[in-house]
């Protein structure tokens, strides 16, 4: 049975969350998930870093295969436990979605993390706020790049639902999130209208809605 451990409260869990949802791996059934990280402890344990040496999660288990980076923990599920036929396999549509996945982990998430651990991680008195309005308005021209992509296309790598969907869509969501909790800190979000269609398309025919954030993790206030 796979082993996943992590918090449901990381974003980078809840994308692997999701995957296993759309491949109709249910936990406790085909998967067992274990409570690890901020206050479930564990990522600092020798035995786990025995596992991840980076001490973070989320962390999978098959057997003696050991993944982690939530990003390769989807491509091998995709990969090897896609019975269904849930994604794409062909070539195009594979590394349509894969460089959206590399620009999420890549360019995108570097850009808009600065506002995010500031708003949530940083004590008030200690935040900087120039920087944060500067991270969170620099991500805005970033999602009008995938704003233009959609234009012309359903999902990000083209006519059908993928991994790239995945990790974009909970990043939408969380940039949404952080402006309507922090609207003065953020500053003006545009309105971007094909990632609204995109939204509202994986609402009605994906798990999305079953993982996107209903709050932000705020640990430091």
């Amino acid at each position: 049975m796979l082993r996943l451990w992590g918090r449901k409260s990381s974003i980078n869990v809840l994308k692997v969350l999701w995957c296993l949802a759309e491949l109709g791996l249910k936990e406790g059934k085909n998967f067992e998930r274990i409570d690890a990280g901020l206050q479930f402890g564990i990522v600092r344990s020798p035995e786990f870093l025995k596992l991840n040496p980076n001490g973070l999660v989320p962390t999978l288990e098959m057997g003696s295969l050991v993944l982690w980076e939530s990003n390769t923990i989807l491509r091998y599920l995709a990969a090897e436990h896609d019975t269904q036929h849930r994604f794409p396999h062909d070539v195009k549509s594979q590394y349509g979605s894969e460089k959206w996945m590399d620009w999420q982990v890549g360019t995108m998430w570097p850009t808009l993390r600065p506002a995010f651990i500031g708003l949530t991680r940083v004590p008030e008195a200690d935040r900087d706020y120039v920087s944060i309005l500067k991270s969170y308005q620099d991500t805005n021209q970033l999602f009008a790049l995938l704003d233009q992509t959609l234009q012309s296309q359903a999902y990000c790598s083209g006519d059908e639902f993928h991994l790239g969907d995945i990790v974009l869509a909970l990043c939408v969501h969380r940039w949404i999130l952080m402006n309507e909790i922090f609207p003065q800190q953020t500053g003006t979000r545009p309105t971007f209208k094909n990632i609204d269609r995109w939204l509202a398309q994986l609402k009605e025919t994906t798990y999305f809605m079953d993982f996107a954030e209903k709050e932000l993790n705020i640990i430091a206030k």
